[in-house]
C-alpha cells in the first residue's frame, strides 16, 4: 500500500476520534446492569440445574469482554471526553476484567508503538518467532515454544494464568515504575475485599462453580481476539530500519469480520486495524468510522472460518513475509 494511500485512511479515521458521552455512559449502564444480572441467574440456577449455570455462563463472559472493552477505551483515553471519567471508569472495570488499569495502559500503550517491529518484540502481543530463530534454538525451548503457541494451550491454559495469576504479580510488570505497580497491587486488595465478600456471601463451592466457567471462558476470547487481530499469514513485520508505525498499524491488523452479535460483546474490536490506525477512536465509532471508508472493509479481512485457519501460523518467513506453520521450519 502506498504511503499516500495511508495517510488519507489516517486523515479520515482522524474524523471519528470525538468521544459521545451519552453514547458511553448507554454502554456502562446497559453492560454493567446486564452482567449482575446474568451473575445472579448463574446462582440462582446452581441448585437447579447447573446446566443452565454453564449456558449462562457463555453470554455473562461475553459481558466480560465488553467490560474490557469500555476499560480499553478509557486507557486511550478514547470512551469519554473527560481524563477524570476515563480513569474513574477504567478503574472500576478493572474489578470486574482482572487487569490492573495503570498497568494495562501502559503495556498496552507499548504495544502501539511497537506492533509489527521484529526488534522491538514483547509488549503486550503473542510471542513470535521467526524462522530462523526458532531454527536456532535449543530443542527444548522449541518444544516450549510449540506448546505455547499450541491454540489450545494459548487460549484457555494460557489465558486463564495471565488473568488469575501473572496480571496478579507485581514483579511480571514490563517497564515497571511505581504508579504501575501500585495498580497491579491496589487491584489484588480490591479483588480480596470484593470477590471475598461474594465468595463468603454466596459459598465458596456455589462462587467458584458460578465464576469459574466465566473466567475461563472470557480469558480464551479475549486472548483469541488478541491473536487473531495481529496473527494472520499475510500481516505485516518489519525490522527497526523500515518500520513504520502506520504502515504496521494497517498492515499488521486485522479486520476480523463478525456477526453483529459478536460485534456487540466485543466492542467492535475486530475492526482492529482501524483501531490501530487511530486508537483514539472510541469503540462506538469504529463502524461508523468504516462506514465512511468502505475500502477500510477489504483490508486485511478475515472471516471466522479463515481465522481457525490461521491457528495454525507460528513462526515469521522473513523470505516470503508471511506468518508459516511450524512445517515450513
Amino acid at each position: 500500500m502506498h504511503p499516500s494511500q495511508i495517510q488519507d485512511l489516517v486523515e479520515h479515521c482522524e474524523q471519528y476520534r470525538t468521544p459521545n458521552n451519552p453514547t458511553a455512559l448507554l454502554q456502562v449502564f446497559t453492560t454493567v446492569p446486564l452482567f449482575v444480572a446474568l451473575v445472579a441467574a448463574m446462582y440462582a440456577a446452581v441448585d437447579i440445574s447447573y446446566w443452565i449455570t454453564l449456558a449462562l455462563s457463555v453470554p455473562t463472559a461475553g459481558l466480560i469482554v465488553r467490560l474490557f472493552i469500555i476499560q480499553h477505551d478509557c486507557g486511550h483515553g478514547s470512551f469519554f471526553s473527560s481524563k477524570t471519567a476515563n480513569d474513574t471508569t477504567g478503574r472500576l472495570m478493572s474489578i470486574l476484567t482482572l487487569t490492573p488499569y495503570a498497568y494495562w495502559q501502559r503495556a498496552h500503550a507499548l504495544h502501539h508503538a511497537t506492533s509489527s517491529n521484529l526488534d522491538r518484540r514483547g509488549f503486550g502481543d503473542i510471542d513470535t518467532l521467526t524462522v530462523e530463530e526458532f531454527r536456532a534454538l535449543p530443542l527444548h525451548k522449541r518444544v516450549w515454544y510449540r506448546i505455547y503457541r499450541n491454540p489450545f494451550f494459548m487460549t484457555f491454559v494460557g489465558g486463564v494464568l495471565h488473568f488469575l495469576v501473572i496480571q496478579r504479580l507485581p514483579f511480571t510488570v514490563q517497564r515497571p515504575s511505581w504508579k504501575m505497580t501500585a495498580s497491579v497491587l491496589l487491584l489484588d486488595l480490591a479483588i480480596i475485599a470484593v470477590y471475598g465478600t461474594l465468595a463468603f456471601f454466596m459459598g465458596w463451592v456455589h462462587f467458584v462453580l458460578v465464576f469459574a466457567p466465566i473466567v475461563v471462558l472470557s480469558a480464551a476470547a479475549g486472548v483469541w481476539l488478541f491473536y487473531i487481530q495481529h496473527q494472520f499469514e499475510e500481516t505485516h513485520w518489519s525490522r527497526d530500519g523500515v518500520w513504520d508505525r502506520k504502515t504496521a498499524a494497517i498492515l499488521g491488523s486485522s479486520y476480523y469480520e463478525l456477526p453483529a452479535i459478536l460485534n456487540w460483546f466485543t466492542g467492535n474490536i475486530g475492526l482492529h486495524h482501524i483501531h490501530h490506525l487511530c486508537s483514539h477512536i472510541p469503540n462506538y465509532r469504529l463502524q461508523e468510522c468504516m462506514a465512511g471508508k468502505p475500502e477500510l472493509a477489504s483490508i486485511n479481512k478475515l472471516t471466522i472460518w479463515e481465522s481457525l485457519k490461521s491457528a495454525h501460523l507460528a513462526l515469521w518467513d522473513e523470505d516470503t513475509k508471511r506468518l508459516v506453520p511450524f512445517s515450513a521450519a
